[in-house]
């Protein structure tokens, strides 16, 4: 489980069951190309910003899916959280080289201080203003208008990615399809940017007494 959820987070890049998503802009004049620069653009110009989510994980081979709520903390260089309220509390956080994974209601965290940041998909770490999405994806446009990015090579986390934006280049929604067809979507709501979060709102305090799980070999 707590693999499993590490995995389905960090391919996220926030459209959910019984969410909306918001309705994408028109493509930009100079094609997709110009949408991929106008994406990086916005989050090389982000240091920091909080947001609400609505995440469907939909496994394809069973047939089901999970629907989570949340909120996020992005700030750079290299914090991450997402703070899960429903349908069970759990957050997982990433500073630097440090991971973890609570879950409160299970009194359990998995904590990896020696976690490779650098393997996690451009389709999470544009959010912090790092990657290049230009060099790692093919972009097209969907019927829709929305950016659609396909590997340039082979990856089986991501087989394609495809992201609702905003007239500034800011990500509403997005969809994560994995090489087995599992879908990872989300929807990003109240986005707030450059606000002046702090460092302290990425340090997960666990309990005294909590049952630490720790990376297989370590």
């Amino acid at each position: 489980m707590l693999t499993a959820l590490i995995a389905a987070t960090l391919l996220a890049g926030p459209l959910a069951g019984g969410v909306t998503p918001p309705a994408p802009v028109a493509g930009p004049p100079g094609g997709p190309a110009a949408l991929v620069r106008r994406v990086q653009a916005f989050y090389e110009r982000t240091h920091d910003l909080t947001a609400r989510f609505t995440q469907t994980y939909v496994y394809a081979g069973l047939g089901r899916r999970a629907v989570s709520t949340g909120t996020l903390l992005v700030k750079r260089p290299g914090r991450m959280r997402w703070d899960y309220a429903t349908p069970t509390r759990k957050t997982v956080a990433v500073v630097g080289r440090r991971l973890v994974q609570y879950e409160p209601e299970e009194d359990q965290a998995f904590v990896d201080d020696r976690f490779d940041a650098t393997a996690m998909s451009a389709a999470v770490t544009f959010l912090l203003g790092a990657g290049d999405l230009a060099k790692e994806f093919v972009p097209t446009l969907d019927a829709e208008g929305r950016l659609v990015l396909t590997p340039r090579s082979p990856d089986p986390r991501v087989a394609h990615i495809t992201l609702a934006t905003g007239p500034d280049g800011e990500v509403l929604a997005t969809t994560v399809v994995d090489g087995a067809g599992n879908e990872n979507r989300l929807v990003f709501e109240g986005l707030r940017r450059n606000t002046g979060l702090g460092d302290a709102a990425f340090e997960v305090a666990l309990p005294e007494g909590v049952r630490r799980l720790s990376p297989p070999g370590r």
